[in-house]
């Protein structure tokens, strides 16, 4: 198989070991990843952002390709047994592929919109295990034993460190494809970074109690790729995944979700809403038949639907988010963003949308969204220099360094825009 990428360019899968990808490609579960978006409602900021899970699931699919090349130009000092063998190599490709083949529409917003519901990282679980999936039967006919040792792979275990480690890590095939990717689409370019330079400046550290090498940078020449790695995720952060616009028409969602859901527990029909939807919010769990019926379309379906709601608060949400009447916001900095600040001002905005007649818990928020610049804490990337020896990257890294255990946060007010004038200018008086 060969197709052209926009990230990668010629991507192939022709190899014996690489069959197992064009067979999972055919199933339908990975194509019903083709109906969700890699980045939820990014494209409400960004017009270009209309990615899908599909092609993320190959991008990670081919640097994992390009990986095993690297790692097989090296493996020659290890113990034959802790080589990547063609077995190996099949598993990390399927686990690469595989790795979000359970989300859900919106991508991670489904999850965060309904709290009680399962992970996606368990719904890949059960698809990848469930005899009745066509994933489990494409693994099968590998090997019967492939599905339980993809579910390993995808939630970061194996007996070769450095191979669970680049399906799930600090540095993995997930984060090398979804960078570039969401920085293409989005036509942010500081999301890039030199994925070519950063594969070859791969090695293996040192093993301990006879256990295979996790991976390393090589110090010679390492440093600045994995350093503009680390700062192209912290960027994108900022950029992308923090934009004002996504954060509050997230919020929007949310909101929506819960009203759907009390009225589904309460035993309120809402017609359009799938099955799993129905299932989910009175019950926590869906059959996994009607949780694959979900996908970005079925959502669009509903809430399209759900404007002609008898519930005034579901069908004025709904009216707004169909048509972008989104949520505007106020960015806290500085002594405003502190934990008392932050509460003064949300009960300052919610006092103003009650006397506007609004509902204060509804059309006012506060967004408090945050990440951790370099965590090597859980998953500690080490250095190796010449004569083997080996440094933490933040020990000898200037920039990572400071960033090492950092948090950045953008601390928002969330409010229906017809609040927008009230609310600055009371907590410009403030």
């Amino acid at each position: 198989m060969i197709l052209r990428d926009p990230v990668h360019g010629l991507v192939s899968f022709e190899t014996p070991e690489e069959a197992i990808v064009p067979a999972l490609l055919e199933t339908a579960e990975v194509q019903r990843l083709r109906r969700i978006r890699q980045t939820g409602l990014a494209s409400l900021a960004y017009p270009g952002a209309d990615h899908t899970r599909f092609a993320h699931a190959i991008g990670a699919a081919c640097v994992m390709t390009r990986l095993i090349r690297r790692l097989r130009s090296l493996h020659e000092d290890l113990p034959f047994w802790q080589r990547v063998t063609t077995e190996r190599a099949r598993d990390a490709l399927a686990a690469a592929l595989l790795h979000d083949v359970g989300h859900g529409p919106f991508s991670h917003l489904f999850e965060q919109a309904l709290p009680d519901s399962k992970k996606h990282e368990d719904w890949t679980t059960r698809i990848v295990l469930d005899p009745s999936t066509e994933v489990n039967a494409v693994l099968r006919r590998f090997d019967p034993a492939l599905p339980d040792r993809v579910v390993d792979l995808v939630h970061g275990r194996h007996e070769l460190t450095f191979l669970a480690r680049a399906v799930s890590g600090t540095f993995d095939v997930d984060r090398c494809d979804y960078l570039l990717r969401d920085a293409h689409a989005t036509g942010v370019s500081y999301g890039w970074f030199d994925l070519d330079w950063l594969l070859r400046s791969l090695c293996f550290g040192v093993a301990e109690n006879g256990q295979a090498p996790p991976l390393a940078i090589d110090g010679a020449k390492g440093i600045p790729a994995i350093e503009s790695f680390i700062l192209a995720r912290l960027f994108m952060f900022q950029q992308v995944y923090f934009h004002k616009t996504e954060r509050a028409s997230e919020w929007m969602m949310a909101r929506i979700f819960g009203e759907v859901t009390k009225m589904l527990a309460d035993g309120d029909r809402l017609p359009s809403t799938p099955a799993a939807i129905v299932a989910l919010a009175q019950g926590g769990d869906a059959s996994l038949g009607d949780y694959l019926e979900l996908d970005d379309a079925s959502l669009w379906v509903a809430l399209s639907a759900w404007r002609a709601s008898k519930n005034p608060t579901l069908a004025d949400l709904s009216r707004r988010f169909h048509a972008r009447k989104l949520f505007k916001t106020y960015e806290l900095f500085d002594e405003r963003a502190t934990p008392d600040a932050r509460v003064r001002a949300l009960d300052i905005a919610r006092d103003i949308a009650e006397k506007r007649g609004l509902d204060p818990q509804i059309h006012v928020g506060l967004d408090a969204a945050s990440t951790v610049a370099f965590d090597d804490i859980h998953d500690p990337l080490t250095v190796m220099f010449p004569g083997g020896k080996t440094r933490a990257l933040a020990d000898v890294s200037f920039l990572l360094g400071r960033l090492r255990g950092e948090r950045m946060s953008r601390i928002r007010l969330i409010f229906a825009p017809e609040l927008r004038g009230e609310i600055v200018a009371a907590l410009a008086q403030d």
